[in-house]
């Protein structure tokens, strides 16, 4: 009740943080994709796997009756979802660093709005991977059975479980690092080396004993095995740890990482939030102007 008019106080409905989110998440995207560095970067990380597959159709696996870029395709699209997670962090720690992770905190409902917003972009920077590189790389490589409704059914389950599983790191990082340069840069590198050593380019066998056990342990490694389970045949699967897929056991454990991202997530974001303040962003602000 109010203490002056005795009425309730007006609520916000839930609907509300949620639609101002994805148009928050859209608007980002759209500006990300038509600015001249983002359309640069998207032919650059578009037009490079699809090289790859191109230049690999005519390969084929030792033994096997697989394409080398058919093995190779399922690799890329996880590497797709890897990138929109780090794209995640990298977006956390710009607008922590002008500010608009403040504006957000001091908002009603406008953190749930932010979380929402950084979902958006990063499921809407996954989609357009999808239509670039998936669509025609479906074309390019021989034996993918693009008529199947298991293989987009398959396609789609472990995207949305790559994205639960792998989004909430992004938020780590991007709660952990300071600067979005690091990201940047270091991310990068730190990013494709998680991926190779993860088996997104070939079975994790050829690596040590020891590091096959730590990678078992990451949603990347599950999904890119799950991801090569709906698109090669059945008989590729020898050359995974065990000689099969281990389906059951790589959903599962996608799904405990999601359990576990969905939980924590929240709390690093408001943990980040509540260090956050005015003389804080200005500190961030003189230092960026120094550095250029």
């Amino acid at each position: 009740m109010s203490a002056r008019t005795g009425e309730p106080p007006l609520r916000m409905s839930p609907a509300v943080p949620l639609r101002l989110g994805l148009t928050r998440g859209w608007i980002a995207f759209r500006g990300m994709i038509t600015s001249r560095e983002g359309i640069m970067q998207n032919l650059i990380w578009n037009l490079v796997p699809l090289a790859v597959l191109i230049l690999n159709r005519n390969s084929a696996l030792p033994g096997l009756d697989v394409s080398v870029s058919a093995s190779l395709l399922p690799g890329l699209l996880a590497l797709g979802i890897v990138f929109s997670v780090m794209g995640t962090g990298y977006y956390l720690t710009s607008e922590r660093e002008d500010g608009t992770l403040l504006r957000a905190k001091a908002l009603p409902h406008g953190m749930t709005a932010y979380v929402v917003g950084l979902a958006t972009v990063a499921v809407l920077d996954t989609v357009a991977s999808l239509l670039v590189v998936l669509l025609p790389g479906m074309f390019i490589a021989p034996g993918v059975p693009v008529g199947s409704a298991l293989l987009w059914l398959g396609v789609l389950g472990y995207l949305l479980l790559g994205l639960l599983a792998c989004l909430p790191l992004g938020i780590l990082v991007g709660s952990l690092v300071q600067s979005p340069r690091t990201i940047g840069g270091l991310g990068f590198f730190g990013t494709m080396g998680l991926a190779v050593l993860s088996g997104l380019f070939f079975p994790v066998q050829a690596l040590w004993g020891w590091v096959q056990v730590l990678v078992q342990a990451l949603p990347l490694y599950w999904l890119a095995i799950g991801m090569r389970s709906v698109f090669l045949p059945a008989e590729a699967a020898a050359l995974e740890v065990g000689g099969s897929w281990r389906t059951p056991l790589g959903i599962v454990v996608l799904l405990v990482w999601a359990a576990v991202g969905l939980a924590l997530g929240p709390v690093l974001l408001r943990r980040m939030a509540r260090r956050e303040s005015g003389s804080a962003v200005e500190a961030r602000r003189q230092q960026a102007m120094q550095r250029t």
